[in-house]
């Protein structure tokens, strides 16, 4: 299925050009819609406008039979630091040995194999991962068929890349909660990192460690910040001019930094604090 651009060849499209491509002898030449950034000025790889792939999956599947688009895309994503592998048939990614291992897919509807529908089908009696679909179907019951099958977006071509970027993104910030619910975080205290239901890691400091000794050990409880500042007395002797607002916040923005999720820690005003999921101290 295309998406209705012109075939690129060496990174071109006949009669257009990428943004940021090109020559002095090229400033007449349009450059097609697909591939324009959406502001002046602002540039990415192959010209578009870098977001932030905080929220993308680590690795993605990419279903669709058309290869121009597939290479562009692909390289776009890759570009962020997403895994990408390019299935043009349904078939070779049902009988891939990763078929449902994977963190996200992005299925066009019109497919040699199984279609779309079916494939979508499939994955949701295995996998609880993100499915985003961008096709060229422009049924006026498209987007209802596709929603109730089990897709949790629907995109129609053409688009721009960064749309779909974009939509990954969303579709991961509701899908990373849900899998954190049944699953626990983990804090190494000898490695001193805190790991994520999904495996990513962020490195801490010693205060950090005993901060979130202190979580594991409530159990989901709220931990009050008397109750915090004890235990760190304990540990690192006197607290008395330790900022706890400042440790929290020191914390929270390390972790941030390091993994694709926010750190589940709840303020409760005045009062303390509650991380609000399972964590468990190794």
């Amino acid at each position: 299925m295309t998406c209705g651009v012109s075939v690129l060849t060496n990174g071109r499209a006949a009669g257009y050009k990428l943004a940021g491509q090109g020559g002095p002898g090229d400033a007449g030449q349009p450059i097609h819609p697909l591939f324009a950034p959406l502001a002046p000025g602002v540039s990415g790889p192959i010209g578009l406008i870098e977001y932030s792939p905080t929220m993308l999956p680590k690795k993605l599947a990419l279903i669709d039979d058309d290869r121009e688009y597939t290479e562009y895309l692909a390289q776009h994503l890759r570009g962020l630091g997403t895994q990408v592998d390019v299935f043009d048939d349904s078939n070779d990614l049902i009988t891939s040995p990763e078929a449902f291992g994977y963190d996200f897919y992005v299925v066009d509807l019109m497919l040699p194999g199984l279609d779309g529908l079916t494939l979508i089908g499939l994955l949701r009696r295995r996998t609880t991962a993100g499915v985003l679909v961008v096709s060229g179907t422009l049924a006026t019951d498209a987007f209802k068929t596709v929603i109730s099958g089990g897709a949790d977006m629907y995109l129609t071509k053409p688009v721009q890349f960064e749309q779909i970027e974009v939509a990954i993104g969303a579709v991961q910030r509701r899908v990373i909660p849900s899998k954190q619910a049944d699953q626990a975080w983990r804090l190494d205290r000898r490695a001193r990192q805190l790991v994520t239901p999904t495996g990513e890691c962020a490195d801490l400091s010693d205060l950090d460690v005993a901060v979130l000794e202190c979580f594991a050990r409530a159990e989901g409880e709220l931990v009050t910040r008397d109750a915090l500042l004890a235990s760190l007395a304990g540990r690192h002797g006197d607290t008395a001019g330790l900022d706890l607002n400042a440790t929290i916040y020191r914390l929270r923005r390390r972790v941030d930094r390091a993994i694709p999720v926010a750190l589940p820690l709840q303020s409760k005003s005045k009062v303390g604090y509650l991380f609000n999921a399972p964590l468990k101290a190794v």
